[in-house]
C-alpha cells in the first residue's frame, strides 16, 4: 500500500468531497471501489451481496464526509463503515446458519498431548500449505464463510487485505491483542477444516 502522499491525497480529496466537490468523491469512488468491492465480497460470499454492500458503503461514505475530521486515516474509516455495511447485510440476508467449524478444532489428551500421531500430524502440515494467501481463497472460502462473523471479519481483514494488525483494531474498534486472538482462532479453526478435507481428523 502506498504510505505519505497517496494518504494525504485522500484526505485532501475527502475534504473537498466533503465541502461539495463531486469529482473529488467520484476520484475516492474509483480509488477505493476495487478494495471495497474485493472486501464485501470476501465477508458476504456473494458477488451481488458485494455489489449491494459497496453502493451502500459509498453512499454512508457520501452521507458522511462532511463530518469526517481526519483522526483517522480515511482508508480505516471506509472499511469500517465497509466492514459494517457487510455484516449488517449478511446478517439481514442470511440464507442458512453457519455451521460452527468448532468440530474442527485441535484436540489433546489428557495430558495436553495433540491427539494426532506424529505422521497424521506431518499429513495435517499440507493443509498448512493450502493456508498460502493467494490459494486460500481458491481451496477454503467455504471454510471462511463458515466462520463465525467475530472471526471472519478480523482475518479476512488481517490476512487477506494484509492490513496491519493496529489498522485492523482501528477498522473493528477493539485492542490489537483482540485482533490477534481472533484471527488465531480463524487459522486454528480453519486449519482444522482444511486437514478435514485432505483426510486428517482434529
Amino acid at each position: 500500500m502506498e504510505q505519505g502522499g497517496e494518504a494525504q491525497g485522500d484526505e485532501a480529496l475527502a475534504r473537498r468531497a466533503g465541502e461539495g466537490d463531486e469529482s473529488a468523491f467520484e476520484a475516492l469512488v474509483e480509488r477505493f471501489q476495487g478494495r471495497v468491492y474485493r472486501l464485501a465480497r470476501r465477508l458476504t460470499g456473494s458477488d451481488g451481496d458485494a455489489q449491494d454492500v459497496m453502493q451502500d458503503t459509498f453512499l454512508q461514505m457520501y452521507r458522511g464526509l462532511g463530518s469526517f475530521r481526519g483522526e483517522s486515516k480515511l482508508s480505516t474509516w471506509l472499511f469500517r463503515i465497509a466492514t459494517n455495511a457487510a455484516l449488517m447485510h449478511r446478517r439481514r440476508h442470511e440464507r442458512r446458519p453457519a455451521e460452527s467449524l468448532e468440530e474442527y478444532a485441535p484436540r489433546f489428551d489428557d495430558e495436553g498431548r495433540h491427539r494426532l500421531g506424529e505422521a497424521e500430524l506431518s499429513q495435517a502440515a499440507r493443509a498448512d500449505e493450502l493456508l498460502d494467501r493467494r490459494r486460500l481463497v481458491e481451496h477454503a472460502l467455504e471454510g471462511i464463510d463458515r466462520l463465525p462473523d467475530l472471526y471472519r471479519t478480523a482475518f479476512v481483514l488481517r490476512d487477506l487485505e494484509e492490513m496491519p494488525t493496529a489498522e485492523v483494531a482501528a477498522v473493528l474498534g477493539c485492542e490489537p491483542a483482540a485482533v490477534r486472538q481472533r484471527v488465531h482462532r480463524a487459522r486454528l479453526l480453519l486449519r482444522g477444516y482444511l486437514s478435514h478435507l485432505v483426510g486428517v481428523e482434529p
